[in-house]
């Protein structure tokens, strides 16, 4: 009787928060619709540049927006070049009230630190990730003011109210006016430096202020550290910030340099507890300097390292030097020409074209170059290693992308996969392990599964060799047969005694265990591919045995996979549409990640004949698997994940080309 009363009190509450949560939306829907930022592009009037042929085909703003939150592609409009480790980009602040019991971050809904839906901007800092679900980064955040008086408050955040009327990116290129101060911000980026260039109306009171202690999100920063040379122009510092993924392992250090083109009129930092003029060091956990300038435009070139100040000073020169900002612009328009320049498309309307060419454009946001100009790196041993014939790339979100960017890198970008794949065996090297979500220079642990094992394995049967394939297979071999070392815990196979044990993961040993066995046993798929080809010829049948595990989770009475117990049976509670996100009790998902038992049905893309013959028939298979698709509503899925085919997640995104596997492309 108390379970039934308990059901009836969560049911009313989630019917409750489903009224409350649709009387939102059509208010924000309201709001959206008689609001600019309905707006995907806007224009701005005070233009200093203009895209290239196929920078004119990106917008910058896809995937900057979008409501709820979740639904926003945690995009940023910024400046950046291809895989560069400065992503120089604005930061705004929640339209929600501080402190609201929905959303209670007082910073941007997006991860990457830009919300189309704001209209109030802090400033422009230098890095961030790219869309991702994890927040990091926001480092070194600059704000131009002419306005601040003596009492300013700056245990308080201050911003500018800006339109996107007044506000336009491309590649390459990003500059916003605020309209109340009259303050023209442009932004412009290389690999590892930042350009700024303010343009003032008036000759007086115009100040910048640096935030070296920002991270973006709020996530937290520590250990900050600032130096102030008026008679160079100059201002260099450090921080230690701690954001969803540097936070665990002891934070991620980063370094700058900052070069003038306009002498100081005056100078001074706040400590965290008070403003001090002509202070010109100060350390501490709240750190803002406040630079004066009697010039109405200011030119600041900003070098960053993760390995310390003389490489950001060292960066800075090499890439940067005594180059302007206009030729540093074209240099970055030229970059993404190169790379946008690729692929080219003919057929289908502008709007398509723009679509497409804004997606590749992201693509080639991220992973990260890491390494210096001279080579230096932070490793996953937190020393410092020097790279030789490669670029050293971290923030590779492999679960993501080892079904989705990394192949088209495998066929666009070989010289880039080639030397990602020389920076997973680093890590390998120095870290323990093959990663599974690297970034900064340290293991995250997110998702599951070891899927740098199909990302190594693809790209050296697709003729990307150049690199330590023995040293990776050993690896492979090794993540797969036993637990994972200790001090790399957060890279391996969670769960893989039950999985070696019993030739799937136990429901009893953990959660996730469908959605482990699945994945598991295409990693070894993968390591069968790769042990074949480097003629490791037991192996290869020993891991072609081990790859059939995904059949040992799928009932037959069901015709679903679903999570089994040490004794053979399969768990009772079963509901093939219920979703994680919604299930928050685990009663019918603890088995499943991110989706529902209808939508890991799919899941066994590397055996696909093998996944069609545990159906009745290849009739029912297709007929079933058409349904997915006929029965999924891509409008409704655009607001909340769909029960059926859901185009934004990883597991049944490649669903569609089974078809091809059951003799109806036509369906495909």
């Amino acid at each position: 009787m108390r379970s039934l009363f308990k059901k009836i009190i969560k049911y009313f509450l989630f019917t409750l928060g489903v009224l409350i949560s649709i009387s939102l939306l059509v208010i924000i829907g309201i709001w959206l619709k008689y609001s600019s930022i309905v707006n995907p592009a806007p224009e701005n009037k005070n233009d200093s540049f203009k895209p290239a042929h196929y920078g004119k085909l990106v917008n910058n703003f896809i995937g900057t927006g979008g409501f709820p939150a979740w639904v926003c592609g945690m995009n940023f409009p910024g400046a950046t070049v291809p895989f560069g480790m400065v992503r120089l980009s604005p930061e705004t602040i929640s339209l929600f009230p501080d402190n609201n019991l929905l959303i209670p971050d007082k910073k941007a809904l997006n991860t990457s630190g830009y919300y189309y839906g704001d209209n109030r901007m802090l400033g422009f800092s230098h890095t961030r990730l790219a869309g991702t679900g994890a927040t990091d980064g926001g480092h070194f955040l600059f704000t131009p003011t002419s306005t601040l008086s003596s009492k300013i408050d700056y245990q308080k955040d201050f911003y500018h109210h800006f339109s996107h009327n007044n506000e336009t990116a491309f590649p390459g290129y990003y500059n916003v006016k605020f309209k109340d101060e009259n303050i023209l911000s442009e932004l412009t980026a290389t690999e590892r430096t930042g350009l700024h260039r303010y343009t003032f109306t008036e000759n007086t009171n115009n100040s910048i202020l640096i935030k070296v202690t920002n991270s973006t999100g709020d996530r937290g920063a520590k250990d900050g550290s600032v130096k102030v040379y008026p008679d160079q122009k100059e201002i260099e510092g450090s921080v230690r910030t701690f954001g969803t993924f540097a936070g665990r392992y002891n934070g991620q250090k980063v370094y700058f340099v900052a070069k003038f083109d306009q002498s100081f009129s005056k100078y001074g930092i706040w400590n965290g507890t008070k403003f001090t003029n002509n202070s010109k060091t100060a350390t501490g956990d709240n750190l803002i300097v406040n630079i004066g300038f009697n010039d109405q435009k200011i030119n600041i070139k900003v070098g960053i390292s993760y390995v310390s100040i003389e490489n950001a000073r060292l960066n800075l020169d090499k890439e940067v030097g005594d180059q302007s900002f206009d030729e540093i612009v074209e240099k970055a328009k030229q970059n993404w020409e190169d790379k946008l320049s690729l692929i080219k498309i003919n057929g289908g309307s502008e709007t398509d074209h723009k679509i497409f060419y804004s997606a590749l454009y992201r693509s080639f946001q991220m992973p990260t170059i890491f390494n210096d100009v001279n080579g230096d790196y932070i490793g996953f041993d937190n020393k410092i290693h020097q790279v030789n014939d490669f670029n050293y790339y971290t923030d590779l979100s492999l679960w993501d992308t080892f079904r989705t960017i990394h192949p088209l890198f495998n066929l666009i970008a070989r010289e880039g996969q080639r030397d990602m794949m020389v920076s997973l065996v680093q890590m390998a090297k120095q870290g323990g392990s093959l990663p599974r979500w690297p970034s900064g220079n340290g293991y995250t642990g997110s998702m599951l599964g070891s899927p740098a094992d199909m990302t190594i394995t693809e790209a050296y049967l697709k003729g990307i060799r150049d690199f330590d394939v023995d040293f990776a297979y050993q690896t492979m071999k090794k993540v797969a047969l036993a637990p994972t070392p200790k001090g790399s815990e957060a890279s391996g196979r969670r769960g893989i005694e039950g999985y070696i044990k019993y030739g799937y993961c136990p429901n009893e040993l953990g959660d996730e265990s469908v959605a482990k066995t699945m994945e598991y046993a295409w990693a070894d798929h993968s390591i069968s591919l790769l042990a074949k080809e480097l003629n490791h010829l037991e192996d290869y049948k020993f891991f072609t045995k081990q790859s059939l595990n995904y059949k040992n989770v799928w009932n037959p009475e069901t015709q679903y996979f679903q999570s089994r117990k040490i004794d053979g049976t399969f768990v009772e509670k079963f509901d093939p549409l219920q979703l994680t996100y919604t299930d928050w009790d685990e009663e019918y998902t603890r088995g499943y990640v991110e989706g529902s038992a209808l939508q890991w049905r799919w899941a066994v893309p590397f055996d696909p004949i093998g996944l069609i013959t545990l159906f009745e028939s290849e009739d029912y298979f297709v007929n079933e698997l058409n349904d997915f698709f006929k029965l999924s509503k891509p409008q409704l899925a655009t607001w909340i994940p769909d029960n059926y085919y859901w185009h934004g997640n990883e597991p049944d995104i490649h669903a569609v080309y089974l078809f091809n596997d059951a003799g109806r492309p036509d369906l495909t």
